[in-house]
């Protein structure tokens, strides 16, 4: 009997240690497709900004590939001084969508779902998964997110390498609430 529960025991010890090892860094983790689910902190890189100026200007440009983040994904973020709703903020759809940059991309967005509340930081606003149509009528999603200070917003688009937007919405929100972020916000909205 104790040859048993000492043979049971230690095999419920490597059991454990091997489940343990398969969601170290040391083993990818992986999600129901099979592909390789993002870790919790992307890796950014900043681009070049790839647009002409508007009358908002440049901003700043991100990418995290996919070995980092599980899939391909740009990243393009700018303010729009005094362009947000003064009273509420980004508190709806149809303001994230009024904010959004889906024009300087030249894209055709349809809204993959309702959007959702987010913080960054002190701000407050949306974020919602859309599937784009370029003018080549080439399909990829993205993830517009808004959030504002008083009258000043920070638009955000994530062009996304597959269908899932929301998949990798964690991972920007994240990389949007980073001290990169968070300090190029301050300087650009004069705080």
């Amino acid at each position: 009997m104790t040859r048993t529960v000492t043979i049971a025991a230690i095999a419920g010890l490597a059991l454990g240690g091997l489940a343990g090892a398969y969601t170290s860094d040391a083993w990818p983790l992986l999600n129901r497709s099979g592909a390789q689910a993002p870790k919790s902190q992307p890796a950014w890189a900043e681009v070049q900004w790839p647009f002409l100026a508007d009358e908002w200007g440049k901003g700043k440009a991100f990418r995290c590939t996919a070995a980092n983040c599980g899939v391909e994904v740009n990243l393009y973020i700018r303010a729009k001084i005094g362009f947000c709703n003064c009273t509420t903020g980004v508190s709806d759809d149809d303001e994230l969508a009024r904010l959004s940059d889906f024009n300087l991309m030249g894209e055709k967005p349809t809204a993959t779902g309702p959007g959702r509340p987010i913080s960054v930081r002190w701000m407050k606003g949306r974020s919602r998964g859309y599937t784009v149509t370029t003018s080549g009528w080439t399909r990829r999603s993205s993830l517009a997110v808004a959030f504002n200070d008083r009258c000043d917003a920070i638009v955000a688009t994530a062009i996304v390498g597959n269908d899932r937007p929301a998949a990798v919405e964690p991972g920007v929100i994240e990389f949007l609430n980073s001290d990169t972020i968070a300090k190029w916000a301050e300087v650009t909205i004069g705080l």
